[in-house]
């Protein structure tokens, strides 16, 4: 499918990623919990085929009802990983039209394709030592241990980066609270610009 360029470029879109277990969404949940009620600081759910944790911001799609909306021009991105799909959805554009910085849990190895319709974002990796991915995969019980040790080979491999895209990193193997804190930081500094 052809990457289509959103009207707007991205210049307050931030794109979080990193391996399972890094600490997205704990990180996404404390900087929600942060945010002044006049901030224009939003953060994007997205849609999943599978049933939501109880830290994440996402919505449930039968496989079918995920490829209706893909069919339907209802995700703004989308991507196959480790036999799920994931989206998020054409709101965002709004968001952003309305100058509000917007903050997706995206997928490094669909970087190249967010930075293809929105060149100016953000990227933000978020890392954590091996040793916290394991401890963190496996206190949420979702995988069993093989598929940990595939993610986490995973999480030391190469992905394709755009030659233009800057990318900060985000360590977060302390408390969730002092990497929200960096994040919050770096989504306000993208609003005062």
């Amino acid at each position: 499918m052809p990457v289509t360029r959103a009207t707007n470029t991205g210049r307050r879109l931030l794109y979080l990623m990193g391996p399972s277990g890094s600490g997205k969404d704990t990180l996404l949940r404390h900087l929600r919990a942060m945010l002044q009620s006049d901030e224009p600081v939003l953060i994007a759910h997205r849609y999943i085929t599978r049933p939501s944790g109880a830290d994440e911001a996402s919505i449930c799609l039968t496989d079918a009802e995920f490829q209706r909306r893909i069919d339907l021009g209802c995700f703004a991105l989308h991507w196959h990983s480790h036999g799920l799909h994931y989206g998020i959805g054409v709101e965002i554009d709004a968001w952003l039209a309305g100058n509000a910085v917007v903050i997706i849990n995206g997928s490094r190895a669909h970087l190249a394709r967010a930075h293809a319709r929105y060149p100016d974002l953000m990227a933000i990796e978020v890392t954590a030592d091996p040793n916290v991915l394991a401890a963190r995969l496996a206190q949420r019980g979702r995988e069993t241990a093989e598929q940990i040790r595939a993610r986490l080979q995973q999480a030391v491999q190469r992905y394709p980066v755009p030659t233009d895209c800057v990318i900060q990193s985000l360590p977060n193997n302390t408390a969730p609270e002092d990497a929200a804190h960096r994040l919050l930081a770096m989504a306000r500094h993208r609003l005062s610009a």
